[in-house]
């Protein structure tokens, strides 16, 4: 089948019924499945492709066949458009459901002013001769006759107070159709409900008939000739038990209307016999299109019906006499000054007259706005006074431009949400760059203007590191090489202090410091620094001295002692360490040995019992400290070195199985199972 046009009203329908039934996420998933955008524009037509795979994807996601999805997208439709503003239009289509269905078409006609692209199903109703309701849907659109029950269902219990029941009788390709050839009938099964009684009445025999009916709600099933049900029906408002006045039209005996006058009255219509021989026609209709004049022509001679698409005939139109009838003229009939112009659309009412043997075309021309009766060289004064198209184009002209007006704030607003989407994108990578730059707390009270005062730190753990023979590797390189080995170096480094939870203070050139227990005090801060530093050490190995080919080495002190850190600048503020303790942390990274990581006394005694292995280094002469004796951490005792790194790590087990076979399992470190080998 090929692609149609639908208007983004049906795919936001959609998009509100996951979103109210299933909620947010689902809706989330689902757009992204389908590979759709987020918001749709109510006169915007799309391809039918997306609602199709808005659809078979929300089967997936929801375990639900496509018939009972396309039913529930039924009844939550009818709902969306009571929600949207067409209740009152809807309810007041009929008094009950066989009048509902046979306007249906002709509320299409009316929405088609507003969308034109819109290619609606059509519906026709008939009696069976055992009394039941037959629905006929006709559609270009295959597959989605399930929508139909859903529609039907809600219709009657919110407006008729009544349980209906539909189902499928046969389903074919109509061949008397020149469109939506999509055929399916369905048998349409009607309960009334019965309301509570209040009190208890006394029956007047007179009325027996009424009393019998205020229990039912008036539902009938397209009757054709009217029943003793039917006589009291008609004469009694269902659900208030008030009665109306009985209505008996009185016809003359002769028409009191003379030929000129009617046709002049009527100034378009045609009256055309069986064989669609025209027998007379209005006067603007046939100035409009001059071959009617002559008395014998045939009516599909220069008309092609255009809706209902069925084809031109006496039968296919008795068939479909309750539709509205759209006839568009034929361009080669019409007069050599009017043949460049847009095609002369007609609609109106087919109205058969069984006493003649001839059909009646009561019509006017198909207009949405003022543009297009220019287009067409009419005026309002070619339209009858009484002929509500006049009033109808200029209120169109008005929709229209209102229609354009919500187009465009649609399309702003649409605008308005990417930018406001993307703009929260940007925001989030300001965050995250801001946050790497100072800690979180003191991000966001900068972002708010006030001021961050100076903390005191009575304990944390401060590391230095370096790069041994760096000024050597410098002059012997290019500026790039340099640059991509600090890169990954630093890269390495950086994984490393969201794995133990320590904050990076800065780097100056090849000098990497770090802090453990600031800004935020932690009691594990030379724990979580020390296993940092084992990571250092190893992730070092994998980044290679561009001179030798060979891992690079570096140099690592720590001291733990008091600090005191502010925010520093106000160009480029920079949450700086001050006191003592950096220095000594920065005199142990320069005394320090290739490869080794150098602890300081009190740094030591912050390890002590920790489960980490060090050695003493001796006493050694501290540049401004004097004699000190140092300490080298060389491992964790009880961390594994993937624990160090973050990375995952597979633990292996070993048993027996029945055959006596010995046969391995492999876990990860989150202790799902890998591997089974034997």
């Amino acid at each position: 089948m090929s692609s149609l046009p639908q208007y983004g009203f049906i795919n936001t329908c959609l998009k509100s019924l996951v979103i109210e039934k299933f909620g947010e996420e689902t809706w989330e998933k689902l757009k992204t499945q389908a590979e759709v955008q987020d918001t749709f524009m109510t006169y915007t037509v799309y391809d039918d492709a997306i609602t199709l795979k808005l659809i078979q994807e929300a089967c997936k996601i929801l375990d639900v066949s496509e018939d009972a999805m396309l039913k529930l997208f039924g009844e939550y439709f009818f709902t969306f458009c009571k929600m949207s503003g067409y209740d009152r239009m809807l309810q007041t289509l009929g008094g009950n459901l066989t009048e509902f269905i046979e306007n249906l078409d002709a509320l299409h006609s009316y929405l088609a002013l507003s969308y034109q692209e819109m290619n609606a199903p059509s519906f026709r109703v008939e009696k069976r001769t055992d009394g039941a309701m037959l629905l006929h849907y006709y559609s270009d659109r295959r597959g989605l006759c399930h929508i139909v029950p859903g529609i039907i269902e809600s219709v009657a219990r919110d407006f008729f107070n009544s349980e209906v029941t539909m189902e499928i009788l046969t389903q074919s390709e109509e061949k008397e159709r020149t469109g939506k050839k999509e055929h399916v009938i369905f048998l349409v099964l009607q309960k009334a409900k019965r309301p509570k009684r209040k009190t208890k009445k006394t029956i007047n025999p007179e009325n027996v008939a009424f009393q019998k009916t205020e229990n039912y709600s008036a539902l009938p099933c397209c009757p054709e000739k009217k029943s003793h049900w039917d006589i009291v029906r008609s004469v009694v408002k269902f659900g208030k038990g008030n009665l109306s006045h009985t209505f008996d039209p009185v016809y003359p005996e002769r028409l009191w209307v003379e030929e000129r006058t009617f046709c002049n009255a009527f100034p378009f219509h045609i009256v055309f016999d069986e064989e669609l021989r025209i027998k007379q026609a209005g006067v603007n209709i046939q100035k409009f299109v001059p071959g009617l004049r002559r008395p014998g022509s045939r009516v599909d001679k220069y008309f092609t019906v255009v809706h209902p698409q069925v084809t031109f005939t006496i039968f296919s139109i008795r068939k479909f006499i309750n539709s509205q009838f759209v006839l568009r003229a034929h361009r080669e009939m019409l007069p050599d000054s009017r043949r460049n112009q847009p095609m002369l659309k007609l609609r109106g009412q087919m109205i058969w007259m069984e006493s003649i043997q001839c059909m009646m075309y009561l019509c006017s021309p198909k207009l949405r706005s003022l543009e297009e009766l220019e287009e067409q060289k009419m005026h309002i004064s070619d339209i009858a006074q009484h002929d509500t198209t006049r009033d109808l184009i200029l209120l169109n002209q008005q929709r229209l431009a209102e229609i354009e007006l919500s187009n465009q704030l649609e399309r702003k607003k649409e605008e308005l949400r990417i930018l406001s989407k993307n703009l929260e994108a940007e925001k989030k990578k300001t965050e995250t760059l801001l946050y790497a730059m100072l800690p979180k707390h003191v991000a966001n009270l900068l972002k708010e203007g006030k001021k961050v005062e100076a903390g005191e730190f009575n304990s944390c753990t401060i590391l230095f590191s370096d790069i041994v023979t760096f000024t050597n590797i410098c002059s012997a390189c290019e500026p790039i090489q340099i640059v991509n080995m600090l890169n990954s170096m630093y890269s390495k480094f950086d994984r490393l202090t969201s794995v133990h939870n320590v904050y990076k203070v800065e780097t100056i050139g090849d000098a990497y410091m770090v802090v453990g227990g600031v800004p935020v005090p932690i009691a594990s801060h030379a724990k979580r620094v020390a296993n940092f530093a084992l990571g250092m050490r190893t992730a070092a190995r994998e980044v290679m001295n561009p001179i030798t080919g060979e891992p690079i080495q570096i140099r690592v002190g720590i001291h733990t002692g008091p600090v005191l850190a502010g925010v520093v600048g106000e160009k480029m503020p920079r949450y700086c360490l001050f006191g003592d303790t950096v220095n000594t942390a920065s005199r142990m990274e320069s005394h320090g040995l290739p490869n080794k990581i150098h602890l300081s006394p009190t740094t030591f005694r912050a390890l002590q019992n920790q489960g980490f292995e060090i050695v003493e280094r001796g006493e050694i002469e501290v540049k401004g400290k004097g004699k000190m004796t140092t300490y080298i951490l060389r491992q964790n005792l009880y961390a594994t070195e993937n624990e160090i790194m973050g990375r995952a790590e597979k633990q292996h087990s070993s048993h027996t199985d029945q055959t006596g076979k010995l046969r391995e399992t492999c876990y990860n470190s989150d202790g799902n199972k890998e591997l089974i080998s034997s």
